[in-house]
């Protein structure tokens, strides 16, 4: 690889990294938080979830726009934005303003990460790109798990602003390197789609809303079942205009064809068992293990380490036995990983926490690349902000979904979490919550090798359709 685009693909992975780093880091953060700011329980969750809601539902609107108005600008702006909310969060003590300051970081983030993966697949040629996108898979889905422990350390020394910092820096970082290293790439000519722009926003944000507040209100409680209906009624609106439109922002039928669907319900699927098993894995390690934050993080590091390091030696063996084989199988392994901790109880040891975590790690090495190059792969090169929109969205719904069910099922079990709590009834939650996790990994693996498409892998990222 050419070091101009070795030097373009570090400069989009701390971007995306202060991206995805941004919620588990403050995660770690907010028992200190609550005690500055006097936060309560519900303005905590809202500190943590403005973020997620307005990141999500303004995906796919930013990588079109991206498309449009040109990525690097996109980036930057995106960058400009994450990171200056990131720095006025550093001067904030009232948690009000720092919810607000935390949506605002959420617009910068949507702005980010589709940018980043269709900067690469737009910019790489085809003999390098398959790697290009298993670097960026797999820093997409161990940044979550470095910045616990990043977090972990600076909360050893510093307060909790000094989380925010960290963001701010690498927003920094990411935002001096894209401007120095990465070219212009082209734009698309048609106008944005701003009514479907609108209808996808609103709808996703329904969606997510509900997934955030159903743990806590209640599934069946009136303004989760609105939310759920709203979304749906937007979505059902957007893909009807959509259809009817010669230049959609989205076209629905995308959604055929086999590759772009398999990758992106194993997208889906991935992040809902990593987001929701950390989640619930923090809360046994801290609650039962008695594990510090610092301690959680570092536990967890080897599997991020495994992600960054394995994924983009994948597309190799892709090409050789093909992505219908390959991911199914690191959605298996996955599994396997989960129910080996479903085997923890109140004393296990970390060799024993570690035989799990090793094969997470290698199961989302294996099944992150080729779910991402085939949903990529199915959009020509001016829609490549759309398409990593597409896959961006997938994760980020999923990984809500997966926190929302796998922490009401130990929630169940549990009730509230505190000084107090008995540690049987978290381990027995903890159990509940990997079993319900696993289950959905293998009914999950089994849709994507019946439904994967058969083309080769290397075909599938580079082969351009038309829309």
């Amino acid at each position: 690889m050419p070091r101009s685009h070795r030097l373009i693909l570090i400069s989009m992975c701390v971007s995306l990294g202060a991206v995805v780093s941004a919620v588990s880091s403050l995660n770690v953060a907010l028992p200190d938080l609550a005690r500055a700011t006097g936060a309560s329980t519900t303005e905590l969750q809202w500190i943590v979830d403005a973020y997620a809601l307005v990141f999500a539902g303004l995906l796919l609107p930013a990588g079109a726009l991206g498309d449009r108005l040109g990525r690097r600008r996109v980036l930057v702006t995106g960058l400009a934005v994450f990171g200056t909310g990131a720095l006025v969060a550093t001067r904030l003590s009232d948690p009000t303003p720092l919810i607000a300051v935390r949506a605002v970081m959420g617009l910068g983030a949507a702005m980010i990460m589709p940018t980043t993966l269709s900067i690469i697949t737009a910019t790489f040629p085809p003999e390098t790109r398959d790697r290009a996108v298993g670097v960026w898979a797999g820093v997409a889905g161990g940044s979550a798990l470095v910045g616990l422990l990043a977090a972990g350390l600076a909360l050893e020394r510093f307060a909790w602003p000094s989380v925010f910092g960290l963001n701010a820096a690498l927003a920094l970082l990411g935002g001096a390197m894209t401007v120095r290293f990465v070219p212009a790439t082209a734009t698309e000519q048609a106008p944005l789609d701003g009514v479907g722009a609108a209808l996808s926003a609103l709808g996703l944000g329904g969606i997510v809303y509900g997934f955030i507040e159903g743990p806590n209100r209640g599934w069946t409680s009136a303004i989760v079942v609105g939310a759920f209906a709203a979304g749906v009624v937007l979505l059902t609106a957007f893909v009807t205009w959509s259809l009817r439109r010669r230049q959609p922002m989205l076209d629905p039928r995308l959604f055929t064809r086999r590759g772009f669907a398999s990758g992106s319900l194993s997208v889906f699927v991935q992040f809902f068992a990593l987001f929701g098993v950390i989640f619930v894995l923090l809360q046994y390690l801290q609650f039962v293990l008695r594990y510090s934050p610092l301690e959680a993080g570092a536990a967890l590091a080897p599997t991020a380490l495994i992600m960054i390091a394995l994924a983009p030696r994948v597309p190799k063996l892709v090409q050789r036995v093909g992505a219908r084989s390959v991911g199914p199988l690191g959605l298996m392994l996955i599994a396997g990983g989960l129910l080996i901790a479903a085997t923890m109880g109140t004393d296990a040891s970390y060799w024993h926490l570690l035989a799990a975590l090793i094969p997470l790690g290698v199961g989302m090495a294996l099944a992150a690349p080729p779910a991402t190059a085939a949903i990529v792969g199915a959009l020509p090169e001016d829609k490549q902000g759309v398409a990593s929109a597409v896959n961006d969205t997938a994760r980020e719904v999923g990984g809500a979904l997966g926190i929302a069910v796998l922490g009401s099922v130990l929630a169940g079990h549990v009730g509230h979490l505190g000084p107090h709590t008995d540690p049987l009834a978290v381990v027995a939650g903890f159990h509940a919550a990997l079993h319900v996790g696993a289950a959905t990994l293998i009914v999950g693996a089994m849709a994507v090798f019946f439904h994967a498409s058969h083309t080769p892998y290397s075909r599938s990222v580079r082969r351009r359709f038309p829309v």
